[in-house]
């Protein structure tokens, strides 16, 4: 919670600032939401990727040869 609220302190330090020298944002709302929004998603995905102990090299190669990532890998030919 301690971390929320430096981090919403800070940004209306820096908002307060830029109104003050009269500033412009460097982006619109909605596009520094969206933003936010990948930001965040993209820290989640990394996280559930670690937990499910995935192997990303694994997972994109057989993504590119077309074969089914949940299938044990064997070196015997089908």
């Amino acid at each position: 919670m301690r971390v929320l609220f430096i981090s919403f302190a800070v940004g209306l330090g820096v908002g307060r600032l830029n109104g003050h020298n009269k500033v412009k944002s460097p982006a619109p709302p909605i596009v520094a939401l969206l933003g936010l929004l990948g930001r965040v998603l993209g820290e989640q995905f990394g996280i559930w990727i670690q937990a499910k102990k995935l192997d990303v090299s694994r997972a994109a190669s057989v993504c590119l040869v077309g074969e089914r990532y949940d299938r044990q890998h064997s070196s015997e030919a089908p």
